[in-house]
């Protein structure tokens, strides 16, 4: 199985886990990840209202132009912003206007986009191609007794509404349960945790996360797993201030879902990128070795 990556930002800073983790779960799936060259960002949440929304979707669709020069295969996102924006803008090129104005646009850097591929989300690819039966095939630590919180977030499943059920996802339970770990009910698993609006509005994002914890802690989790690079970083690095500010202690871990599999695939810490929690997750995880 072969799959052109989108990084992201995120996978060289707060979200360097999740791709360190994913590349090295996806070779033990015998999935080949091949990286864009030369991408760039996807412009996330806050490129439109800088350089206008056409400008913000060339930026993303250079993206795809190059991801076309290497191949017919389906892009890959593991952050759900990135699906959903590079998602959107694949979509926009169904409309010939748009497709010639942006192609016109990337013809300035000698790139253009035909629009026929397909941009998917890592979390989907490993249960609709890979298949549970698969993932729970390369168990070797079964990750028995272990109860996880699976947060899908607000964007991951809704934003383009591609695969699982959006009101009601079963896909990441679905992992968790295959790496012999039980996903515990979790209210709040499709809340919003603000996403970037920490860095402008910390209070309103820990006022947002108090619930999310709350939920995951009151179903009896021992750790939250998620495929959003916001999510993690926000419920990892505010929990400090969710429990100064509610008088709470939580001690909830915040793990990518890619994560969790390399544990439970027996990888060490360095593959399953466990040294980069803010909360730790070595008293949980430490009767699997790891």
């Amino acid at each position: 199985m072969k799959y052109t990556l989108y990084p992201g930002c995120a996978s060289e800073g707060t979200a360097i886990s999740y791709h360190h983790s994913a590349l090295a779960v996806a070779k033990v799936l015998g999935l080949e990840l091949q990286e864009i060259e030369d991408w760039n960002c996807c412009g996330a949440t806050v490129t439109s209202s800088v350089i206008g929304q056409f400008a913000a979707d060339v930026l993303a669709a250079r993206n795809l132009a190059l991801a076309e020069k290497m191949g017919q295969q389906d892009v890959v996102a593991t952050c759900s912003s990135c699906y959903a924006i590079l998602g959107t803008v694949n979509k926009k090129f169904t409309d010939d206007k748009f497709k010639a104005k942006a192609n016109d646009a990337l013809s300035k850097d000698g790139l253009g986009y035909n629009g026929n591929l397909q941009v998917r989300m890592l979390l989907d690819v490993m249960v609709s191609e890979v298949g549970l039966d698969a993932i729970a095939a390369k168990v070797v630590k079964p990750l028995k007794g272990l109860k996880v919180a699976g947060y899908v977030g607000c964007q991951t499943v809704r934003a383009l509404r591609q695969f699982d059920n959006w009101e009601n996802p079963t896909y990441l339970d679905n992992i968790i349960a295959a790496l012999g770990a039980e996903p515990v009910p979790f209210s709040h698993k499709l809340k919003c945790c603000t996403g970037a609006m920490a860095i402008s509005s910390a209070d309103i994002t820990v006022s947002a996360l108090y619930p999310i914890l709350k939920s995951a802690h009151d179903a009896g989790a021992d750790l939250i797993v998620t495929p959003c690079p916001l999510c993690q970083m926000n419920l990892d690095a505010f929990q400090v201030k969710v429990n100064k500010g509610y008088s709470t202690n939580y001690q909830l871990p915040v793990l990518f879902f890619t994560q969790l599999m390399a544990v439970a695939y027996g990888l060490d810490r360095k593959q399953a990128g466990l040294d980069y929690c803010i909360v730790s997750p070595n008293n949980v995880l430490q009767k699997y070795g790891v």
